[in-house]
């Protein structure tokens, strides 16, 4: 895969020229058990230096993970829904805390969710909010900022910094995994000319910098074609004009 990735090295030059910094970071969905890819994912974690923040369903959550995460600081825990549960009819596109859902049964999730996390993994908790399939109805969020959330991470461009509900918006970018058909690696050249056409509208100030850059997975959806691209992107990252984002970085409002 090396001359893939020869535009990315072009942009990062451009940055360096620049005199600019990315920041970057890595989120990790649906996890809850020790399994082998989670140990792959840790691995890989570890081998390139690249904590990878983990997106935690809180009900399903088994007492293995807050011992391996205890074990293993670069696993930052954070809270991906509570049972990652589709609650849309038919034909609506999936999402487990709709603007449509009772209120009451939605804060008795978070609630629950919240207080799974906390005592699981104690001050190793972060508390950002990832909404299991990056939706999550705007009716709702004000209880998330109530129950002491501080970041909220979907998938795409932020629009503002802020959520309307006072939670800073941290959101991913990438994501490897072709959902909408072969669920292997997505095409390596597409993946990578979207990512150079992104950083180059930050580096114009066409888009916002301050927005951490973040590379989404799924480890127990990767194959070896997505655990080896990964690894090639994170080394690419770590190596270029890169700042690693962490959790102390997440403003507080």
């Amino acid at each position: 895969m090396n001359n893939l990735w020869a535009p990315l090295d072009t942009e990062f030059d451009a940055w360096r020229a620049a005199d600019l910094r990315l920041p970057f970071w890595w989120r990790d969905d649906d996890a809850y058990h020790v399994t082998p890819e989670l140990e792959q994912l840790n691995a890989l974690s570890e081998k390139t230096g690249v904590d990878v923040f983990l997106a935690v369903i809180p009900s399903k959550l088994q007492p293995d993970l807050p011992r391996y995460v205890a074990n293993h600081r670069n696993l930052i825990p954070v809270t991906h829904g509570y049972a990652h549960q589709d609650h849309t009819p038919a034909g609506v596109k999936k999402c487990e805390f709709a603007s449509d859902r009772d209120a009451g049964a939605v804060l008795q999730e978070l609630e629950e969710g919240k207080h799974l996390m906390e005592d699981g993994f104690g001050e190793n908790f972060v508390p950002m909010f990832v909404p299991p399939w990056n939706r999550f109805g705007n009716d709702h969020k004000f209880k998330l900022k109530t129950l002491g959330y501080k970041g909220f991470s979907t998938y795409g461009p932020r629009r503002n910094r802020w959520s309307k509900r006072g939670m800073e918006q941290i959101n991913t970018h990438v994501d490897p995994i072709k959902w909408r058909g072969s669920r292997s690696l997505d095409d390596p050249e597409k993946i990578i000319a979207r990512m150079v056409d992104q950083l180059a509208e930050r580096r114009s100030g066409q888009a916002d910098n301050t927005e951490p850059y973040g590379y989404l997975t799924h480890h127990k959806a990767h194959d070896a074609d997505i655990w080896a691209f990964s690894e090639e992107l994170l080394m690419k990252f770590k190596g270029g004009p890169v700042e690693l984002w962490s959790a102390q970085d997440m403003a507080k409002r």
